[in-house]
């Protein structure tokens, strides 16, 4: 399992990251970027500025018949992600955004600036809401008046892009040669990249020079995309030497990553520098391959919000985790924070990307689906007739796991549990056998009926697999078929009172007698007990053995003779979860999955077992009461940039689900994403509680208020502790994914 969420998604960008990593450690060490500050600030370009050139990094993402390298977007990112985590200087990211800006238009300009670009000419675009040039008429061309504001890479720029408004307040782009403008150099908060102001006084510009239908809301989302994938590196780099010190720093005897508090607060930045970088690689996916501009603007948006803006605190927080040492001038450390603090200046406050994104949000969702191509055509073919020949049918009430839609029994879902596409992640007869891609077809087969809900076997769709992997084909006929038609409903024992998430220090016995097993023993939290047939049971059939091992899996008739039930009443009111006691009770023999002591390997699989799905982390819209917040409050504002921060929070974990199906569907193994996603999703749904709860003001004083807010918000306690607690998830990270030591 890697470490990182990269943006490099295929094998050919890591190689290519690769390759960025490697040429910055022979050309460009960060003492010879020290040596070489004052050149950076004065605009002088980098010693190794023509061997980057004829490598051909500058110009990944430009066209081949210009001199380019005839890569994407994507490709540019991961360059420029690995260029942030090097810290390479100079103007490498505004030459790659002019360079995407610019190749994304068409004319005589454009093709003559990709050219020289591509040579390895530097460039910069001149523009944001501070820069005030004018333009009037000169014959063909044009006068430029004014100042721009402050850029970066204006003073090592030798090709400038401008932006002027002309006098009918119509927005244009012309390219300039930076000799024939006036520079001024400013200190930077960057100490790797030069920044200055542009003034022109009645500057010609001939009409040959003036760009032509350039897009400035492109060029706007092109520079958040790049600027993310650059934010995106910094936050890796952080990870990596914050694990580094933790691994190998000592206090009291003892490396300090044994101690649990850096261990959670490592983890957490693993957990928000996915988030960036998937972001990120949202905001680059999206303008390779939609022309949709509501797409283009959410992903940006949302790229400004989790990749850009919170990085400067990333990597404050990673300073305080070095302690000292990472607050002194030798540390590299106060290099990253300026630039990462230099880089959310650039983009202007956060305030104006919640604003838009909730603005957006109201209209436009983010397009999560993936282009399966022509692939398996006739599988999706007999998948929809199956689907339309369930559309035709109907069910005829609720099984046994509850009135809601997708336990429904009838002939409708006969048909489909029949056919194997209830889980088609399952193994034949039970399942498809599918593929990745098969069950990301199902996915969208289902999709596009909207008036056929897909069935769902609940709980058990984490127990059958162990089932199905362990259990007799007796076992496996007698459960299966019935759990899917809706006619059999399951819950999991598992936690205990004593043992809380730590599900290995169970004390339920089991001991053998002539027949089978008797248990005694005391589960709680378990969900739906009270309406169960069966659940799963773990239990210590060897109480000598160590914690992990001599543990038993049970499949449990919940009538048996012995089980008793309480129902725990939620603080919502409803009483969803149980207590249950065994006293004495009997369980056959053959109702033992696998062998007496491997109990806990088949938990940890029924545990593991997760469906292929795109947006599976974040399905539930928790921003409904918001949403119609904005409607009857006399100022929406702050309630868009509550909608806002939680949209790109959102869009960020979908984001995380979507790479890690391109991933699968690449052939590669699982990577860190899942986790990542439960603790994600946890934040998500604590800050878009605060944020209601915040802006709702007298609507919380009635638990059924309209729009609903104390009802879910008293609902949320299950959500977060179920599954595991944020704290177990966050020891699963820093020890299993980032390698810290255990105690």
């Amino acid at each position: 399992m890697t470490t990182h969420v990269s943006i490099a998604l295929t094998p050919e960008q890591q190689q290519l990251g690769d390759a960025v990593g490697q040429f910055a450690a022979r050309h460009a060490p960060i003492d010879a970027t020290r040596a070489g500050l004052d050149d950076l600030a004065a605009g002088r370009l980098p010693a190794w500025w023509d061997a980057w050139v004829d490598n051909g990094f500058h110009a990944v993402h430009l066209p081949e018949e210009v001199g380019g390298q005839g890569g994407d977007l994507e490709d540019m990112a991961a360059v420029l992600e690995a260029a942030g985590s090097a810290l390479l200087p100079g103007p490498l990211l505004t030459t790659a955004i002019a360079g995407a800006a610019v190749a994304a238009h068409q004319g005589a300009a454009a093709e003559t600036l990709l050219k020289e670009i591509a040579a390895g000419t530097t460039a910069v675009m001149v523009a944001g809401e501070h820069s005030a040039i004018r333009g009037s008429r000169d014959g063909d061309g044009w006068r430029l008046t004014g100042s721009s504001g402050l850029t970066l890479g204006l003073c090592s720029a030798q090709r400038l892009v401008v932006l002027f408004v002309d006098e009918a307040d119509s927005r244009l782009w012309a390219v300039l040669n930076a000799a024939e403008g006036q520079v001024e150099p400013r200190r930077g908060t960057d100490l790797t990249t030069d920044l200055g102001v542009l003034h022109l006084d009645s500057h010609a510009v001939p009409a040959t020079a003036v760009l032509t239908g350039m897009d400035t809301e492109l060029v706007t989302c092109l520079t958040v995309a790049f600027t993310a994938a650059a934010a995106a590196g910094i936050t890796q780099w952080c990870v990596d030497t914050v694990t580094g010190h933790l691994r190998t720093r000592e206090q009291f005897g003892k490396p300090i990553g044994t101690f649990q508090a850096l261990q959670h607060k490592a983890a957490m930045l693993l957990v928000n520098s996915a988030l960036a970088t998937a972001a990120a690689w949202d905001a680059v996916r999206a303008l390779n391959g939609s022309t949709d501009p509501d797409q283009h603007r959410l992903t940006a948006c949302s790229a400004a919000v989790m990749a850009v803006m919170p990085v400067p605190g990333l990597v404050l927080e990673a300073l305080t985790m070095l302690g000292a040492i990472g607050f002194t001038w030798e540390h590299d450390l106060h290099l990253y924070w300026r630039r990462a603090t230099s880089l959310a200046a650039s983009i202007g406050p956060v305030s104006r990307w919640t604003r838009n994104l909730g603005e957006l949000s109201a209209t436009a969702t983010r397009d999560a689906t993936v282009d399966l191509g022509d692939c398996d055509a006739d599988f999706r073919t007999e998948v929809g007739e199956l689907l339309d020949r369930a559309l035709a049918l109907s069910d005829k009430g609720f099984g046994r796991q509850g009135d809601y839609p997708e336990f429904a029994i009838g002939a409708r879902r006969e048909l489909l549990a029949d056919s194997g596409l209830i889980a088609p992640h399952w193994p034949a007869p039970w399942g498809r056998d599918a593929t990745v891609r098969q069950q990301l077809i199902v996915d969208e087969e289902f999709g596009k009926r909207a008036g056929l809900v897909r069935p769902s076997v609940g709980i058990a769709e984490w127990i059958l697999p162990s089932l199905i992997a362990a259990g007799t084909p007796e076992l496996q006929q007698r459960f299966v078929p019935a759990t899917l038609r809706g006619d059999l409903s399951w819950c999991q024992l598992f936690s205990e009172p004593a043992a809380g998430s730590d599900l290995a220090a169970l004390s339920t016995r089991a001991v053998r007698v002539d027949g089978g097993w008797r248990i005694n023993g005391h589960k709680i939290w378990t969900s739906l007990a009270h309406r169960a047939d069966y659940g799963a049971l773990l239990a210590r059939t060897d109480p000598d053995a160590p914690k992990h091992r001599g543990i038993g899996y049970f499949i449990l008739d919940m009538r048996s003779p012995g089980v008793e039930f309480r129902q725990i009443t939620q603080s919502s009111g409803r009483a969803e979860f149980n207590e249950v006691f065994l006293t004495d009770v009997f369980v056959p023999d053959e109702m033992l999955l696998g062998e007496p002591a491997s109990g806990w390997q088949l938990a940890i699989s029924t545990m593991a077992q997760e469906r292929v799905a795109i947006s599976g982390y974040v399905n539930i819209d928790r921003m409904g009461a918001l949403r119609e917040l904005v409607a009857v409050t006399g100022d929406p504002d702050p309630v868009l940039h509550a909608i806002g921060e939680i949209d790109a929070y959102t869009n960020a974990l979908k984001a995380l689900g979507v790479r890690e199906t391109l991933r699968l569907l690449d052939g590669q193994p699982p990577g860190p994403a899942s986790s990542i996603a439960k603790v994600a999703t946890n934040v998500m749904l604590r800050r878009a509680s605060a944020l209601t709860l915040g802006l709702t003001g007298p609507l919380a004083l009635e638990q059924d208020s309209r729009p609903a807010v104390v009802g879910p918000y008293l609902d949320l306690p299950a959500e977060l502790i179920g599954g595991g607690t944020t704290e177990i998830q966050l020891n699963i990270i820093a020890q299993l994914i980032l390698g810290l030591p255990r105690k």
